[in-house]
């Protein structure tokens, strides 16, 4: 991977960098790189990426 924000594209080492991996198959793979919590923030809000995300889910009972 590049020393490039995901983001902004600005050299992540020149801050206070956040590496973010995902699970593939049970393997952590690169995901992204992002200057710091602010990028990372803007990235995941101007992508929508936490639409039908939950850390937990309970259904309501039906009536």
């Amino acid at each position: 991977m590049t020393s490039a924000c995901t983001y902004c594209s600005q050299n992540v080492a020149e801050h206070d960098p956040v590496f973010v991996e995902e699970l593939e198959a049970g393997n952590r793979v690169e995901a992204g790189q992002f200057c710091n919590y602010a990028c990372l923030t803007s990235y995941i809000e101007e992508n929508h990426l936490t639409t039908g995300a939950a850390c937990a889910w309970t259904p309501s009972s039906a009536n």
